[in-house]
């Protein structure tokens, strides 16, 4: 057999060894993504506008941790996977102005576009490119760009307590190398598996999805994630 015909959804290349930007690294999704893959052993970049403020935030993490802070373009230029978890109302000037930075680099969108309401909870906004992903693959045409990290809690992150991850994470985009690199950095955190979930042109129902999550997690007082069953 050839190596093509070898190789199944399964085969997943090793992620071991990659550096991993984190935009928008001092909000608390960005900051537990940077907490757990420092404890896979990923040496991690906090990013933010001010070095400080990212230093602060990678500090607040605790000794002993692969993890520093610096400005989004440091963050953005010398790491070989960056992940964009950013305020959506700042989505788009951000990844505008670190365009050279990111080209030819694999750029992974956890960003959800919503909105709150008081009384009604959170509900998904328009987005004229159809997700913040699609948004993100038009402005950095140079990139390679990959949706996933939409439906990971947070606080479970963040939680000393909590060892594994339970759930899964649906990976989009339109370059099959990216994506199953991007499903193997998400198998590097304990509990956690990256699964295939289509093109990037289906990213907005997944982004969407978030708002159900907070709408179940408020109800039950969860943390409720997803589990694909069958895969």
């Amino acid at each position: 057999m050839t190596e093509q015909q070898q190789k199944t959804p399964y085969d997943l290349p090793d992620a071991s060894g990659l550096t991993i930007g984190i935009l928008g690294g001092t909000g608390d999704q960005g900051k537990g993504l940077a907490r757990r893959f420092a404890l896979a052993g990923h040496r991690v970049t906090i990013g933010s506008r001010k070095a400080e403020r990212a230093q602060a935030a990678a500090d607040e993490l605790g000794a002993g941790l692969p993890v520093s802070g610096a400005e989004n373009p440091v963050a953005a230029g010398g790491s070989d996977v960056v992940i964009v978890a950013v305020p959506w109302d700042g989505h788009r000037a951000t990844l505008e102005s670190l365009r050279p930075e990111l080209a030819g680099k694999i750029v992974v969108d956890c960003v959800n576009p919503l909105g709150f309401e008081k009384g009604k909870g959170a509900f998904a906004l328009p987005v004229e490119e159809g997700s913040a992903a699609e948004q993100a693959a038009a402005v950095l045409p140079g990139s390679r760009v990959v949706a996933a990290f939409h439906h990971v809690s947070a606080r479970l992150l963040l939680d000393p307590e909590v060892d594994e991850m339970e759930l899964d994470v649906l990976v989009l985009g339109n370059d099959r190398e990216a994506t199953d690199l991007v499903q193997a950095l998400a198998g590097r955190i304990p509990g956690m598996r990256g699964v295939y979930g289509g093109r990037l042109h289906n990213a907005h129902q997944i982004e969407a999805f978030t708002a159900n999550l907070i709408s179940m997690n408020r109800r039950y007082k969860a943390h409720a994630g997803l589990r694909i069953t069958d895969v």
